[in-house]
């Protein structure tokens, strides 16, 4: 494959060529623990045994790295997997991580319990705020920046190459979660992010049946993915081959998918807009939202991601959330199916009580591939019922 392809064809071909041996067009699942040696230490290809390393995990790396235009991809169990790996190789007792107030909560409760009971301290802010975060870093002992754009569920939008110059000025390790916006329509290390971050269970899967998670590095960053990839291999996080395999066939497809995603988000967000019930509609690519033109930027689309502001409070959030019928009442995001979520008690029930905390008043849906006329009506249906 050319290295100038264009993303689809990266997105189909990276990684992915015919076996050799049997020409087959799909590379096959590799379902081995172990691998036959040619006298020892005589390794073919250099695989020994899967937790260190299998052909069709390698491919998936190969096709992630491609996608995010990194130097190397690891693929991982699951989101929170990757994270750990990364947070355990570059943090000690006594070190600083900032992170936003709106991320993902499962984040937000490994770096505050996890590595908060190991010693590692943090300190949350807005990070759409380049003030706040630059009052926020602590030269010397802040060795993180934890970046989430869009964010979940708020959907603030960072401006991912001020932050990073930023990091490089302070000598802070920025990462960005890209997995709202997914490498189809935002690329963080083109604008100059250290580490991209994926729970490749949503938009890259894209169906809604695997769970994994991923970290790609920028170039220059050739040490700090060997000493990941050393803590991967040791604390044995790796994803199966059958759960890399699901996960390259999503990929290919990831594409087109987000261009539906998006059109159908945005005829979504448009409709919400319109309804007295709604506070505020969260969606960049509305113009009325505060970071449109910085997402505008940055993301060549919108993504498929909308969360509201239900006027009525926790109750009538509560009563939109139960009243959809084709948007299912469900965690998780990025498959092609609809699905709503109630954040409070559901993704980020974790983060109660903290900087993070989410109002009740907020419901977070996934909008589909699905037929936009079936989905305006689901909405119109359980609007009615506010």
């Amino acid at each position: 494959m050319q290295h100038d392809a264009r993303f689809d064809t990266r997105a189909v071909h990276a990684g992915q060529d015919p076996d050799p041996t049997t020409g087959d067009v799909i590379p096959p699942i590799h379902v081995t623990s172990t691998y036959a040696q040619d006298g020892i230490g005589g390794l073919r290809n250099g695989y020994e045994y899967s937790r260190g390393g299998n052909p069709t995990r390698t491919a998936l790396e190969t096709q992630l790295a491609a996608l995010e235009g990194g130097i190397r991809g690891l693929s991982f169990a699951s989101g929170l997997a990757a994270e750990d790996a990364l947070l355990r190789t570059v943090l000690q007792p006594g070190d600083h991580v900032v992170i936003g107030n709106d991320v993902y909560g499962g984040t937000h409760r490994l770096i505050r319990r996890i590595f908060g009971d190991w010693g590692v301290r943090h300190s949350t802010v807005d990070t759409s705020d380049l003030d706040a975060v630059r009052d926020a870093i602590e030269l010397g002992t802040t060795k993180v920046l934890w970046v989430e754009t869009p964010s979940n569920p708020l959907m603030k939008i960072s401006d991912v190459a001020a932050l990073a110059e930023l990091g490089d000025e302070a000598g802070v390790l920025v990462v960005v979660d890209n997995t709202f916006a997914s490498p189809a329509l935002q690329q963080p290390i083109a604008l100059g992010g250290h580490v991209v971050v994926h729970s490749t269970t949503k938009y890259l899967g894209g169906h809604s049946d695997v769970v994994g998670g991923a970290l790609v590095f920028a170039d220059g960053r050739e040490d700090l993915a060997e000493r990941v990839g050393f803590t991967q291999f040791a604390a044995g996080a790796v994803s199966s081959p059958f759960d890399a395999f699901l996960t390259t066939r999503g990929i290919k497809t990831l594409g087109i998918r987000m261009q539906r995603h998006s059109e159908n988000a945005l005829a979504i967000a448009q409709r919400l807009s319109e309804h007295t019930g709604i506070a505020r509609v969260l969606y960049p690519g509305l113009e009325s939202h505060p970071g449109h033109e910085l997402a505008a930027r940055q993301m060549s689309g919108f993504g498929g991601m909308v969360s509201i502001d239900l006027a009525g409070g926790g109750e009538a959030a509560r009563r939109f959330a139960e009243s959809t019928e084709l948007f299912t009442l469900a965690e998780s995001l990025g498959g092609v199916e609809s699905l709503v979520n109630y954040p409070s008690e559901m993704t980020h029930a974790s983060v109660k009580g903290t900087e993070a905390e989410v109002p009740e008043s907020i419901v977070r849906l996934s909008v589909g591939i699905e037929d936009v006329a079936d989905l305006l009506a689901d909405i119109d249906q359980a609007l009615g019922r506010l």
